[in-house]
């Protein structure tokens, strides 16, 4: 037995207040969300000067797009006037500039303020002062990351180094030339489960025997509990008579020129805390972004990444998208099944972890500490 009088192949988990509290997740967004580095776009959504997306990170509105320089900005989706929300629209494109639609002080690509009414009779106005405030972004894999702190961290250590510490060093993924790869298919989820729900199913696969038959016949070793993420560098082998990652184990597409022998027939999957999930196989990677929207409410953006030619040449990727898809379908099912149970009085003090699953530790740890609570219980 353990000190928390848990046998010693069991450890607790989170309790179910950390799941189901509004207080909880409120810290969440201030301390985690708002304070981490967090994935928001593809850059090719933002291919040209004046696209733009508007995306929530923790409880704040962010607006992203395109310079006439073609580097990427970011911006908080306040005007400096009176606060009314810039933007409304989740994406669109403008010729020049951003005009609120309350007062229509107007703002350049560059954030600087370029035009209001009786503007001209206010020359103590700064056009840069009052412009709009900027959010530090950095670009890598062909998606565009953003921090809302005013020192973020460091983006090395705290995105590519979860990626190092996952598969041992930076050069495997840059096999996958990510950057170059084009979206071959979208599709966004409304999960209603809490984030962290979502995260700990990704990291394990302690259920995959059971609700996963698709993906454990193209994976076979992940039908005994042990996901890819368990070992530093593993990656699942495809099956004997397996061609390809598809639904079916059919062949699938062109192979991505630049992945090694080592890596080819095998599935790799990687956590990026707080909000992505990357999964990689020869043919394709599938990169998921989450959006915590309430504390019982996540949605999950969801790309199919292929070579260029194979997404212009309109070759058939349904086949590799369905895998995956039903592995989310059957993954978002069984998180909403499980939010209710959060609330329940039996869950009060939490769960527990089954050995292949004790990695999750580490992940309720570090939200507690992020939260800078009391260790876990």
């Amino acid at each position: 037995m353990t000190s928390t009088g848990l046998p010693d192949s069991l450890i607790a988990t989170l309790p179910g207040a950390s799941y189901t509290d509004p207080g909880i997740f409120a810290q969440e967004q201030e301390r985690i969300f708002e304070t981490m580095w967090f994935c928001v776009a593809r850059s090719s959504d933002l291919a040209r000067p004046g696209a733009f997306r508007t995306v929530d990170v923790g409880r704040e509105s962010v607006l992203v797009t395109r310079a006439r320089d073609h580097t990427v900005r970011a911006y908080f989706n306040v005007c400096r006037h009176r606060g009314a929300k810039l933007l409304t629209e989740e994406s669109g494109e403008v010729r020049r500039a951003f005009q609120c639609p309350y007062h229509a002080w107007t703002y350049g690509l560059d954030g600087t303020l370029v035009a209001a009414p009786n503007l001209t009779k206010m020359p103590d106005v700064g056009r840069t002062a009052y412009g709009l405030v900027s959010v530090a972004t950095r670009e890598w894999l062909g998606y565009v990351w953003v921090c809302l702190a005013e020192q973020p961290p460091s983006f090395e250590e705290d995105v590519v180094g979860e990626v190092v510490g996952r598969l041992g060093d930076v050069e495997s993924i840059e096999h996958y030339g990510i950057e170059n790869l084009s979206v071959g298919r979208r599709i966004v989820y409304d999960v209603k489960a809490n984030w962290k729900l979502i995260v700990e199913n990704f990291m394990e696969c302690y259920h995959c025997a059971t609700i996963h038959p698709e993906l454990t016949e193209v994976l076979p070793e992940f039908a005994d509990g042990y996901a890819a993420q368990y070992y530093v560098g593993h990656g699942a082998e495809f099956g004997v008579g397996i061609e390809g990652f598809t639904v079916d184990g059919s062949a699938g597409l062109d192979r991505i020129p630049g992945v090694a022998e080592e890596q080819d027939r095998r599935y790799y999957a990687i956590t990026v805390k707080p909000q992505v999930f990357i999964n990689l196989v020869p043919d394709h990677v599938i990169l998921h972004r989450m959006y915590p929207a309430a504390v019982d409410r996540t949605v999950v953006e969801c790309d199919w990444l292929y070579l260029p030619h194979v997404v212009e040449s309109g070759k058939d990727v349904s086949r590799s998208v369905e895998l995956f898809d039903r592995v989310n379908r059957q993954d978002f099912e069984a998180c909403e099944r499980t939010q209710p149970g959060m609330s329940s009085r039996l869950y009060a003090k939490g769960g527990v972890l089954v050995p292949s699953e004790h990695h999750i530790g580490a992940f309720h740890t570090w939200v507690t500490e992020r939260l800078g609570t009391a260790g876990r219980p």
